[in-house]
């Protein structure tokens, strides 16, 4: 692939931009020796600079359930611009999404709109500690809630001689720059394992405001809860008398209609939401029953914004639940069948190459990881046994292929509604080639 343009950008980008992007995921630490610059999106595609064309499995990290461009998105959002942009005000389309939302999720009563998940996150744990009185926060190895200071430790890999017993984890903040302070109540517990949590919450339930987790974990590749865990969870909370908060930022209306609280068949106290939410948008919500949401009713647990609801973002939020609903749901149906096909395929691939690369998924939610254990079940198990710098070399041979497949290794790859069954197939053809070179 020709990627002159791409190198252009990124020396002018590194006068101005810090690592010359936005985000360092998306920079030369996971895209050697420079990320590809991109121009233009349409259905499950993406086109860089230079014109390399590539079928995308990314797709912005989970926010675009119906792919680039989609034509209703594109109508709509064309439609209202010449209208306004932001208002600030309380809006119609805000009504119209929220009733959509109440309507899709039986645990839900009412929504409040925010901008991104960690907003969403920061506002969900001021509410549980709000309505309960309690300071403390129990949150789980390997799950990640955004980049607000009180949530930020133990979410990413480490060396597993860091990590403390399993019935007392080490807290490891995540970044330079956070109190002691910001994160004295955060607790930390293994995730998947009935009797750690049961210790932590008869040691600590009556300090703990809220357990907060991810329906499955998406930080770690993609691991999914063992069978029972997750009610056994709501449970224990239930009986400690704590809220059991659903993070659904990553597995909001992508594994399910009603996401992995319907999967699962939870009633979680909070529920936050996010990337699908907006195709593309910054949309975020946070959302529950009304004792609970009553918390933030004029101001006594404080949540403002000034983008919170963004017009333009909620009409193509509102458009993008029309669309994936419609048909008994084809959409969601659609995404997790081709998740599924992938994963399948995938699997099945390594065992052809002799390639110790396994693939698990929750729906469209898919991830190769190169390991020696049949499953990856918990975080622990990811630190110890996964290879980082394998799939970063498996990714970019898909890639110099026309697979964009994530260049951050711990993040998983995802189908929207435009991948086409060649696209499947061209992705598989491409992954055989690929761990061929590899062996």
């Amino acid at each position: 692939m020709k990627t002159e343009n791409s190198k252009q950008l990124f020396d002018r980008a590194m006068q101005v931009l810090v690592e010359g992007c936005s985000s360092a995921s998306r920079g030369p630490m996971n895209y050697k020796p420079y990320p590809a610059y991109m121009r233009e999106g349409k259905g499950a595609r993406i086109w860089d600079v230079d014109g390399n064309e590539f079928i995308d499995w990314q797709l912005s990290f989970g926010c675009l359930p119906l792919g680039h461009a989609h034509p209703k998105i594109v109508d709509i959002v064309q439609e209202k611009v010449a209208g306004g942009t932001h208002f600030a005000t309380a809006l119609e389309v805000e009504v119209e999404t929220a009733e959509l939302m109440v309507g899709m999720l039986p645990h839900v009563d009412k929504v409040r709109f925010a901008n991104t998940g960690t907003e969403a996150c920061m506002t969900g744990v001021r509410m549980a500690r709000g309505i309960t009185g309690k300071r403390k926060v129990l949150k789980f190895e390997g799950h990640y809630h955004g980049w607000y200071d009180g949530l930020l430790v133990s979410s990413n890999p480490q060396n597993v001689t860091t990590l403390g017993h399993p019935n007392d984890p080490v807290r490891i903040p995540d970044s330079s720059g956070l109190t002691p302070g910001s994160w004295e109540d955060t607790l930390v517990c293994v995730w998947n394992d009935e009797e750690a949590l049961e210790r932590m919450l008869d040691a600590h339930g009556r300090e703990i405001a809220c357990v907060i987790m991810e329906g499955a974990m998406s930080n770690m590749g993609v691991i999914p809860p063992k069978p029972g865990y997750l009610k056994r969870a709501q449970e224990l909370c239930r009986a400690h008398n704590v809220l059991f908060y659903l993070d659904e930022t990553v597995t909001g209306f992508r594994v399910a209609p009603g996401g992995a609280a319907e999967l699962y068949d939870l009633q979680p106290d909070i529920v936050t939401y996010g990337k699908a939410l907006g195709q593309g948008f910054p949309v975020a919500a946070i959302a529950g029953p009304d004792h609970i949401m009553e918390s933030i009713e004029y101001g006594k647990v404080l949540h403002y914004g000034s983008h919170n609801a963004p017009r333009l973002g909620l009409y193509a939020a509102k458009t993008m639940l029309e669309e994936m609903t419609r048909d008994d749901n084809a959409g969601f149906k659609k995404i997790s069948d081709i998740g599924e096909q992938m994963t399948k395929r995938l699997n099945q691939v390594a065992r052809d190459t002799g390639q110790n690369m396994r693939v698990q998924n929750v729906g469209s939610m898919f991830h190769p990881v190169f390991t020696d254990l049949d499953a990856i079940t918990g975080y622990r198990e990811f630190c110890a046994t996964v290879d980082l710098e394998k799939y970063g070399t498996f990714s970019q041979l898909m890639r110099d292929q026309g697979i964009f497949f994530s260049g951050n290794k711990i993040l998983h790859n995802l189908s929207c509604t435009e991948h086409t069954q060649a696209d499947v197939d061209a992705s598989i053809e491409a992954a055989g080639h690929a761990l061929e070179q590899m062996a």
